[in-house]
């Protein structure tokens, strides 16, 4: 098997000790790949080479940037396959799951691109006569990006497209679950013709994360740090962030409500519930993982639901013939299983699923959940759906808000001026009516708010993140001094 070097510098190095480690098939328990495990020197080499390309990629046109951004996506495209060999080997996903994941970040490359140009600053109205006052967005530097394994193209892409498209250089440390996944991308930018340096990745051993990441956000050049995955790793990042005073844009876990209000379309929700909670096997941070439902409609609800939920039945990805792959690894299978376990010796009601085959695990729904069960308020990240009914509207948004989390959420009612108003009193950064919770495009503010993090990717918005907002003067006439 072929040991994925580092990129640094446009070229690929082996560790500089030599070392590597090895991402095993969550299915088969066979290595999926070897990479090589960078360390601390490795790390700085990285940051080094993207601070030297810095200056004139900073300069480089609008066009310049989009046409590589553009001819990128292109490529992203041309890798397809290759996406699903290595996501179905690194992660267990789907053929589904890879070809969504592989489009929606081409899309992302391309709106990259159509942002270089809206870069833009203002002409502010200044007090001292003959003063022409500027506000200038301007490239920030070397952006520190880290991306999960769960939707690894979408979340990989996000990381750098507005960065480099901004003007910055980028390094990428790569995530140790799916390395070659991040490194097609990695590939697929720098053969559309990026400068060397412009954009470097490491790979790390997982027992080195601490350090490598310590060492990467440390360093002077690097200005901007974004980080998508856990709750709990994120207060780590941010925190030595904070220390080393290094602005970052956090997208954390979630524990996303779908309200269904007692004049929701049912089948629409249904359908909506289905796929917001098992695409992907749960494993988005989008994912449904409470169902909020008026008492009213609950029984013919649950019911239609558990004929959805007993349909997606799950399999291994390589053979395609089940809607469901594997969960990524043996641990979190094990984590979904006292989970759902806990809820049922509490006193929820098994209405579908429940079948556990190592990482292969159907859809599962619970009814009947309470606040004394950990799935309530532990996010599962897995294909398990959690059933909560109220008898009122507020007692709804209570139970929606009732979670440390506010990624995404959706609401269900034909009386959309009503769902509107619910929408207004989720607590999330993301809400969607008659829609699910799992939705994404690229020109969005995509982003939450309390423990499910902080700043906003996506189009126009993320400009603020990856640039450095300049006052600057131009002054004619004499000037007046006290002294």
């Amino acid at each position: 098997m072929q040991t994925l070097d580092l990129m640094i510098n446009g070229s690929d190095v082996a560790a500089s000790n030599g070392a590597t480690f090895e991402r095993n098939n969550p299915i088969t328990n066979e290595v999926a790949t070897k990479a090589a495990a960078a360390t601390s020197d490795d790390a700085i080499a990285a940051v080094d080479a993207a601070a030297a390309a810095f200056p004139e990629w900073s300069r480089a046109s609008p066009k310049e940037r989009r046409t590589i951004l553009n001819k990128a996506a292109d490529i992203l495209l041309e890798k397809m396959p290759l996406f699903i060999e290595a996501m179905a080997a690194e992660i267990g996903a789907t053929a589904g799951w890879v070809g969504f994941n592989v489009t929606l970040a081409s899309d992302m490359l391309r709106e990259a691109g159509a942002m270089t140009t809206q870069i833009t600053g203002d002409v502010v109205p200044s007090n001292r006569p003959g003063s022409l006052a500027m506000a200038i967005r301007q490239p920030a530097g070397v952006v520190l990006s880290m991306a999960p394994w769960n939707a690894p193209v979408i979340l990989g892409v996000r990381s750098l497209a507005m960065p480099i498209a901004c003007g910055n250089t980028v390094v990428m440390k790569t995530s140790e679950i799916c390395p070659r996944t991040h490194r097609l991308i990695i590939d697929a930018l720098n053969e559309a013709g990026l400068p060397a340096g412009v954009l470097n990745a490491i790979s790390n051993d997982p027992d080195d994360a601490p350090e490598i990441v310590e060492t990467l956000i440390s360093q002077n050049a690097v200005r901007r740090v974004n980080f998508t995955g856990s709750t709990r790793v994120g207060r780590i990042i941010a925190e030595l962030c904070g220390r080393h005073l290094k602005p970052s844009l956090m997208e954390l876990g979630g524990k996303a409500p779908l309200v269904v209000l007692d004049d929701a379309d049912i089948d629409a929700a249904v359908a909506a519930a289905g796929f917001g909670a098992f695409m992907n096997q749960g494993q988005i941070c989008m994912a449904t993982e409470r169902l909020i439902v008026d008492n009213s409609i609950a029984d013919e609800f649950v019911a239609a639901l558990a004929i959805k939920a007993n349909s997606l039945k799950a399999g291994d990805p390589s053979e395609g013939k089940a809607p469901l792959g594997s969960v990524v690894d043996m641990t979190a299978a094990n984590r979904i299983d006292m989970l759902v376990k806990d809820a049922i010796n509490k006193g929820a009601t098994l209405v579908a699923g429940g079948g556990f085959d190592g990482t292969i695990i159907s859809a599962i729904v619970l009814d009947n959940v309470t606040p004394s069960m950990k799935i309530y308020s532990q996010e599962s990240f897995g294909p398990v759906l959690a059933i909560s009914r109220v008898g009122s509207v507020d007692e709804a948004v209570s139970i929606a808000n009732d979670t440390e989390y506010g990624l995404s959420s959706a609401v269900f009612g034909r009386d959309t001026m009503r769902a509107m108003s619910v929408a207004r009193r989720i607590e999330s950064g993301i809400c969607h009516i008659n829609g699910p919770t799992v939705h994404d495009e690229a020109q969005m503010p995509f982003g939450g708010t309390k423990d499910s993090g902080f700043g906003r990717f996506g189009g126009k918005a993320s400009i603020q993140e990856f640039t450095e907002l300049r006052w600057i003067t131009m002054q004619d006439g004499p000037i007046h001094y006290p002294i």
